[in-house]
């Protein structure tokens, strides 16, 4: 079963290389960030042309995820507990989740935090804390349950992951609060199931359109799958489709790709 995640930055724009991407990759499950529209415009009929459900969440054209499969979509959650009333303001379509082929795929776009005197970034911890929370009652009801914590995570967890820690000092992505929270995350059982297969330094997911960050090998890894003890025991290996981040209309994240044995 491979499973993948993919910030496309605008489904509605890159819906062509979505569909050619998933086809060419033999790809079962996809968990999609930052779609940026509606739930009525999601473009599902291209994905339903190679047999693919799919649920989405969004609202307008900010923000928004989604699933696709191929293996079933059941049990489908457009959120996970995030009860906080001091945000409600804030909260925005950033997770969903469903079983797909016996795997809890959950698809998450963590918020960017800003700077790290925004409210936004008072949002993004406590918004990691909640599914902190959440992942830790998941494994706690069943610990034997296959769950995979995808998407643009907005963090940095290693300086490695960064092209150069000096520009960032200061900044959101690279906090020690913003990191912390990463590997508490990673402390209730959740392994980063990639990195062992695409180590670094300049091993990175992201790159700004802007400045030929791409070119010049400016970027950043943020988008990774965090696999419960049970998912990561059937990882046989992993890879970052850097390829994808090429051409002319290609997001500035590129797809990241988890096999899992049978």
């Amino acid at each position: 079963m491979r499973i993948a995640t993919w910030n496309v930055n605008s489904i509605r724009s890159r819906i062509d290389r979505v569909v050619s991407w998933i086809d060419r990759n033999d790809v079962d499950v996809l968990a999609i960030q930052e779609t940026k529209c509606r739930e009525d415009q999601f473009p599902g009929l291209e994905l339903a042309s190679l047999g693919y459900e799919f649920a989405h969440v969004g609202v307008n054209q900010w923000n928004g995820v989604a699933i696709i499969s191929r293996v079933g979509l059941e049990d489908v959650e457009r959120s996970f507990s995030v009860d906080q009333p001091q945000f409600e303001d804030l909260l925005e379509p950033r997770a969903i989740g469903a079983t797909c082929g016996g795997v809890r795929m959950w698809s998450l776009y963590v918020p960017n935090g800003r700077t790290l005197d925004h409210e936004h970034y008072a949002y993004k911890l406590e918004w990691l804390a909640r599914l902190r929370e959440s992942g830790e009652q998941w494994l706690a009801k069943d610990p034997a349950a296959q769950i995979a914590l995808t998407g643009d995570w907005n963090i940095a967890p290693q300086d490695e992951d960064v092209w150069d820690m000096a520009v960032f000092e200061g900044k959101t992505h690279v906090s020690p609060a913003e990191r912390a929270a990463f590997s508490a995350i990673v402390d209730t059982g959740y392994a980063d199931v990639v990195r062992p297969h695409t180590p670094g330094p300049g091993v990175y997911t992201y790159w700004d359109y802007t400045q030929l960050s791409f070119p010049k090998k400016k970027g950043m890894r943020i988008d990774f799958v965090l696999g419960s003890p049970a998912l990561a025991e059937r990882v046989q290996g992993a890879w970052i489709d850097r390829e994808e981040r090429k051409g002319k209309g290609a997001s500035d994240h590129a797809p990241v790709v988890v096999d899992l044995a049978d």
